[in-house]
Parts: structure tokens; sequence; C-alpha cells
């Protein structure tokens, strides 16, 4: 069997031929033409690393690397089966719902004195404790506990078994951003994100790909040169950025799709409509990079820094922020542990 193609490839071979899913290229030029107003700015750059992640560990800390690999190994699902139900912690004068429970969970057990960024530790701990440090303040528990465990557990052996340390483990792969990736994958069996469509084995690895990109956002906040090779990153397929990929005009769902998804019909792992909406929100993100960087040449006459990743730092905000505006637009509901 031919090996996966990488996560830009397959958002190329998935767009070439969707059938629910379209990329728009006059809607990627748009979306290219507003981040180029803001090409200048932090927005743009990974220097706004801990400004996007408040609740993490101080750059410079020791704890702020495995902190990474903790968030990140648990970096999925997190959306409610309603949204009067929903999973929330409040931490620090601050209550969080999303994504950002997990942050102020695991910060909130470090303010406990729970070692929850030691692999030593979180490499052999109970489901039970997990289960506190993850606790809600609602009747709503965060959403896939046990599989949260699973993969924690999993992650912080193989740390184990290489260094005791994230930092240990991820230097095998030197500096380069796709090699870094590709040892994740390999040696984490929870990070491999992969699936088939038209007979192609496909690959996303958008835990894997938000790993590595999280890292390079330590690094630059602590002032520790770059990584390398960070192009060959795409953006992260989930389900907040394809929202606002539909929302900017950049991507198109067909109407029985629209429709299947207002419903509330859940897409398995691995259905076709779910692949398809993953691909090409990859490729529709590559689009918008070709435009932006021929803008700046174009206009500025110099090299533009921003790649994929950065871009996504822009759109998942974005997508947060302006989410009344883009309710009208729903995202796809798939529950797995890939995103």
């Amino acid at each position: 069997m031919e090996p996966p193609l990488s996560p830009r490839e397959s958002g190329q071979y998935v767009a070439e031929r969707s059938v629910d899913v379209r990329v728009e290229e006059e809607g990627a030029e748009k979306v290219a033409e507003m981040l180029y107003g803001l090409r200048n700015s932090e927005e743009l750059s990974a220097d706004g690393w801990k400004k996007a992640n408040p609740l993490a560990p101080e750059p410079t800390s020791d704890q702020a690397i495995n902190w990474v690999f903790v968030v990140d190994t648990m970096n999925f699902s997190f959306w409610p089966d309603s949204d009067s139900q929903q999973c929330e912690v409040t931490h620090r004068g601050c209550t969080y719902t999303g994504y950002m429970t997990l942050c102020a969970a695991i910060t909130r057990a470090m303010d406990e004195g729970v070692p929850i960024t030691d692999p030593q530790f979180f490499s052999r701990m109970s489901l039970e404790q997990l289960e506190h440090v993850l606790r809600s303040d609602t009747d709503t528990p965060m959403p896939m506990i046990r599989e949260r465990h699973q993969v924690l557990t999993e992650g912080g052996r193989v740390l184990m078994e290489h260094g005791g340390s994230f930092r240990s483990f991820i230097n095998r792969a030197g500096n380069d951003a796709r090699k870094m990736v590709q040892l994740v994958t390999e040696h984490i069996p929870s990070y491999r994100d992969q699936a088939t469509y038209q007979g192609r084995a496909l690959s996303f690895h958008k835990r894997a790909q938000i790993l590595v990109a999280d890292l390079w956002g330590v690094m630059a906040a602590r002032g520790e040169g770059d990584i390398s090779n960070m192009d060959w990153l795409t953006m992260f397929a989930d389900y907040r950025v394809p929202q606002a990929l539909v929302h900017l005009g950049a991507l198109r769902y067909s109407d029985g799709l629209m429709e299947a998804l207002k419903k509330g019909e859940r897409l398995p792992s691995g259905d076709r409509r779910e692949v398809e909406i993953r691909g090409c929100s990859i490729w529709a993100v590559e689009r918008i990079k070709v435009h932006l960087l021929r803008l700046v040449q174009e206009r500025d006459k110099q090299n533009c820094p921003i790649n994929s990743v950065i871009i996504d730092f822009y759109l998942w905000p974005y997508a947060k922020r302006h989410h009344q505006q883009m309710a009208h637009v729903p995202i796809h509901h798939t529950r797995c542990i890939y995103y």
C-alpha cells in the first residue's frame, strides 16, 4: 500500500475531486487582500504566541514546552452536545469554554500543585486523577475523558522512553518541522490523523502539526532561534477554521451538505463529506497564501514570511471573535481524537 500523501498533497488531492465542498478562488483572493492589510502586525506573526495562549506558563519556564505537549495531546472534540450543556472551567477570575477549558484546567492543576506537565506523572496517572484535573464547573463534563486519558498516558510513556521530556524527544528530529511531524506520528499512535478518499491514503495530522507550530511559537517567544522548514506545514484541519473559510467566501458547501449540517447531522470520522471539508480547508488556505505572497511581491517588492501556520493562527481566533456573525454557517460535528 502506498504511504499517505502529505497534508498539503492530501488537500490538493481532495480539492480536485471534492463533491460537496469547493475552494473558491475569488474568495481566497479576498481573504488574501484582507490579510495583506495585516501583514506587518503581530496578528500575522509567530511572535504573538503568548498573547494567543494567555493561560500557558511563561515561555521561558521549563514547564512551557511540556505544557504544550500535554495540551496538544488532548486537543480534540470540545463542541457541546447542545449550547445549554457546556463544559466550563473558571480560573483566575475568567470562565472558559471550548478548547480554552482544557488550557484553563491544565493551568489550574499546576496552580494546585499537580505535576501535570511532568511525563513521569502523566504517563502513569489514573483516569480518576485526570477526571479531577479536567473537572468542569458545570454538570457537563469535558467530552471523551477516557480517550483523553488514553492518549495522554500513551504520549507520556513515549516521552519517558526518549529522555523523559518533550524537548528531549523532539530534539531527535533536529530542527526540522517536517521531521518533527514524522517523528511524532511514527512514535505516538494517537497523532496519526489519516483517512482514505477515493482509494488514496491521506494524512491531515492536525494535532501533530499544531504541536510543532506551538513549539515554534514558544521558541520564538523564548528568543531561541527558529525551526526550519515551517513552510512544509499546512493549516490545522479542524471544525472551527472551515466555518471561518465558508464565512469569508474561500470555501463553499453544497446545498445538501449545508442542510445536513444545519440539521445537526454528525459526520463520522473518515466520512467522505468530513474528509472533503478538511481537505478543502487545507487547500483553501494554501490558495490564500499563494495570493498573499503574490500581493506582497507585487506591491512591496519583497518576499513575504507569512506561512500557512500563521494564517491558521489568525483564522482560528477570528472565528472565535466573530462567532455571532458567522452563526449561520454550521460547524461540522465529528467526535474523534484527531481534532
